[in-house]
C-alpha cells in the first residue's frame, strides 16, 4: 500500500501539460470541475486574501472566448505581422477544449504586495493541475500576451487582473518522462 507522500509524489512527477489537440471531446462532469476548483481554495494565501478568481468557460462561451482572442489579435497586432494562421487557432484552441478556466487575481494592494497574491494563484493553479492529473483530466496554463485584454470579455472589476486560460480535456497523449535536470544542482545547504 502506498503511502499518502508516495501518492502525492507519483501525481506531481506525472503531472505534464498536456494541450488542446490531444482533448477528446468527452465531457468533463460539472462535479469533477467544482472539484478542481475547491482544490484552489486550499493553496497558501498571506492573510487569507483568497486572491485567486476563475471563470469557467464551457460549451458555447468557448466560441466566444475564441473570438473574442480573434477579434483582440486583430486589434493590437500591427497588420504586417498579422497571421492568418494565429488568428485561426484562437478558435480552434477553444473549441478542442472541453473547459476553459480563465485565471484571474483579485489584487488586495492595501494588504499586501501583488507579487505574494500572485504567488499564491501560482499555487492555486498548481493545486488545480495536481487535481486534474488526479483525475486523468489533461490541462495546461496558457498565458498569452492578449490574456492582458480580456477584462472586459470576463467582466473583471477595477483590481483584477486576468493571468492565464487554463484549458481542460480527457485526452489520448501519451505518457511522456518529465524533462528535469537533478534537484542537485539546484539546491545550495546552508548548515552552520
Amino acid at each position: 500500500m502506498s503511502t499518502k507522500a508516495e501518492i502525492l509524489s507519483d501525481i506531481i512527477k506525472g503531472r505534464r501539460s498536456i494541450f488542446p489537440e490531444s482533448y477528446t471531446q468527452d465531457e468533463i462532469p460539472t462535479h469533477l470541475i467544482e472539484q478542481i476548483l475547491e482544490s484552489a481554495n486550499y493553496a497558501p494565501t498571506h492573510k487569507l486574501t483568497q486572491p485567486w478568481r476563475f471563470t469557467v468557460i464551457r460549451k458555447e462561451a468557448k466560441t466566444k472566448l475564441g473570438e473574442a482572442l480573434g477579434e483582440i489579435y486583430k486589434k493590437v497586432v500591427p497588420a504586417e505581422k498579422f497571421l492568418q494562421k494565429k488568428y485561426d487557432s484562437f478558435g480552434q484552441k477553444t473549441s478542442q477544449a472541453n473547459v476553459i478556466l480563465a485565471i484571474n487575481i483579485q489584487f488586495h494592494e492595501d494588504k499586501v504586495p501583488n507579487w505574494e497574491e500572485i504567488a499564491a494563484v501560482g499555487c492555486a493553479v498548481q493545486n488545480i493541475a495536481l487535481t486534474a492529473e488526479a483525475l486523468n483530466i489533461g490541462a495546461y496554463w496558457s498565458s498569452p500576451p492578449l490574456i492582458d485584454h480580456l477584462g472586459d470579455f470576463l467582466g473583471l472589476g477595477e483590481n483584477e487582473k486576468c493571468y492565464g486560460l487554463f484549458y481542460m480535456g480527457y485526452h489520448n497523449a501519451e505518457t511522456r518522462p518529465a524533462n528535469r535536470t537533478p534537484m542537485s544542482e539546484k539546491v545550495k545547504w546552508m548548515e552552520g
